[in-house]
């Protein structure tokens, strides 16, 4: 039985490596509604926006370091994989940066709710 065990822990450790060194991408920041949030809803909501960008942030250069490795691991590649590649990581980036826009945009709007709410 032992033998059995030792084999598939080594196959199951194989399978999860892969899945361990990818680049995993930031779970959503919550935002309330600034027209009925408290300034320590406010506050916690900012604090979450800022962890998420830290968090994009992190991703995009996990994503940068990505390619270069698996671009040094490449025996010879030819000049449309490369492209192919570059255009790849450049749809992922510019993705990212789009949500992070998104989430940046989103939060203003219920900073500008919360203020107006108040005066």
């Amino acid at each position: 039985m032992k033998t059995l065990l030792i084999p598939a822990t080594l196959v199951l450790s194989l399978a999860i490596a892969p899945i361990a060194i990818a680049c995993d991408y930031p779970s959503r920041a919550k935002i309330v509604s600034g027209a009925t949030a408290t300034k320590d809803e406010m506050i916690a909501s900012q604090k979450s926006v800022k962890a998420y960008m830290a968090a994009m942030d992190e991703y995009l250069a996990c994503l940068e370091e990505e390619e270069q490795t698996a671009r040094a691991e490449l025996v010879e590649p030819d000049a449309q994989t490369l492209q192919e590649r570059d255009e790849m990581l450049s749809k992922k980036h510019n993705a990212a940066v789009e949500e992070m826009e998104i989430v940046a945009a989103e939060f203003n709007e219920q900073v500008r709710a919360y203020k107006a709410k108040s005066n």
